[in-house]
């Protein structure tokens, strides 16, 4: 071998080995040493704490099949790279939980390491997880531990190369995630903090709320400042602007109600969000609901968008199209005007919801249904029909472009390509 040659080689060899350090050693920070022997003896009071910590986290969503037992995982979760199974967390010793110790689950939850050491995917929000106290998990833990044990293997992840080996997930780490604790903001109440701790931590609002780069870690400098759901159709809305989803202006009553029932007298949730209100944020004590209202009224805005230069030009056939569908199909609910009915139906003219620069959330509704869900503030929600079996793509166009644009309403034209591709998955 030539000796330029065989120099080439050894540096490129030394280059490997001190990449593969840096990345070890980035995927080694805050780990504290795992004591195998502890005996935990959690207290009722402990139990109950994590119960509601629980549920404050949404656990139970992921890792719980449909008709499945509660915890005991199972749940596929698409992303772009493949599917990604939930694992059980019932007690079980053998596929769960009950050989775990209280170090074990702390390092999953801040470091998003398994018991065996294995990195975990991040679908698994340990980026958001990492921020929650070691009381609040010891907490969690307890409760887990308290829960019926269930045998159920855990099924492997259906990942493509090379996203299913542990060099790329070792690598995505050291480029994205780093552990942490949550620092109270000086200069902030105590209020103001426990709502930033709950939305930023066990919350893991920016999971839906953020946007993602090509490789799904949450990117963007606008925190809260919205994102497309990978796989699932629907864009959460920027709760930083007040053309989408901020609250800023808002009474915190009424973001508390929005929370703890799903429905105010200025919006109601549905898709992801109404899940989430289910089985989430209409379980928060009143103090944490007002806290987090606090924090979310307080973010930063972005700025507004700069006026166009020109009118919005919308095609007179797709307008009245738009404008014959939604007399036949809408208008006995929402109005003629689309000025909704209060306590039942939503107000169409002068929604953001409708109004936003991405069309997603408003094309699934008409295609698929809108279902605020039943909590216990709102036990009877009126919902709304799928149309998504009676209306092709160019009449879904043309409604939604139709309600984009009158009564006052302005914003862009809707085209059956965007209908084709949010019907087929939004991919």
């Amino acid at each position: 071998m030539k000796p330029w040659l065989r120099k080439s080689l050894a540096g490129v060899g030394l280059v490997v080995v001190v990449a593969a350090a840096v990345v070890w050693a980035l995927n080694r920070r805050g780990e504290a040493p795992i004591r195998e022997d502890v005996t935990f003896t959690p207290t009722p009071q402990q139990i109950e704490r994590g119960r509601y910590l629980a549920q404050v986290g949404n656990c139970i969503a992921c890792h719980t099949t449909r008709g499945g037992a509660p915890f005991a995982g199972g749940r596929g979760i698409e992303t772009p790279f493949g599917t990604i199974y939930a694992s059980n967390l019932t007690p079980d010793a053998e596929t769960g939980l009950g050989r775990w110790t209280p170090d074990h689950f702390w390092r999953a939850m801040h470091n998003g390491r398994s018991r065996d050491g294995r990195l975990l995917y991040p679908a698994f929000p340990y980026p958001n997880y990492t921020l929650v106290t070691r009381e609040d998990a010891d907490a969690l833990f307890a409760y887990l531990q308290s829960l019926p044990p269930v045998r159920q293997e855990n099924r492997p992840h259906a990942l493509r190369f090379p996203y299913n080996t542990q060099a790329a997930l070792a690598v995505w780490r050291a480029l994205f995630f780093s552990p942490g604790e949550f620092q109270p903001q000086a200069g902030k109440s105590a209020q103001w903090n426990r709502g930033a701790y709950l939305t930023r931590g066990l919350g893991h609002c920016t999971a839906c709320h953020g946007a993602r780069n090509f490789l799904g870690a949450t990117s963007g400098g606008l925190e809260l400042g919205g994102g497309l759901i990978p796989m699932q159709n629907w864009y959460a809305p920027s709760l930083a602007a007040a053309h989408e989803a901020s609250v800023a202006d808002w009474d915190e009553a009424d973001v508390v109600r929005l929370l703890k029932t799903g429905v105010n007298r200025r919006a109601s949730v549905m898709g992801p969000m109404a899940e989430v209100v289910f089985r989430s944020t209409q379980y928060l004590s009143d103090e944490d609901a007002h806290a987090m209202a606090v924090f979310l009224k307080d973010l930063p805005q972005a700025p507004l968008p700069a006026p166009r230069d020109e009118p919005i030009r919308r095609d007179a056939q797709q307008m009245a199209l738009g404008g014959r569908i939604y007399e036949e199909h809408c208008a006995q609910c929402h109005g003629k005007q689309g000025e909704g009915a209060a306590g039942g139906y939503p107000a169409l003219a002068g929604n953001r919801a409708v109004t936003m620069p991405v069309p997603a959330n408003l094309i699934r509704v008409v295609l698929s249904g809108g279902y605020p869900p039943s909590t216990a503030g709102n036990p009877r929600p009126y919902g709304m029909p799928p149309f998504s079996h009676l209306l092709s793509d160019v009449e879904v166009a043309a409604v939604t472009t139709y309600i984009r644009g009158a009564w006052g309403n302005d914003a862009e034209p809707v085209s059956h390509f965007d209908v084709h591709h949010y019907r087929r998955g939004g991919r």
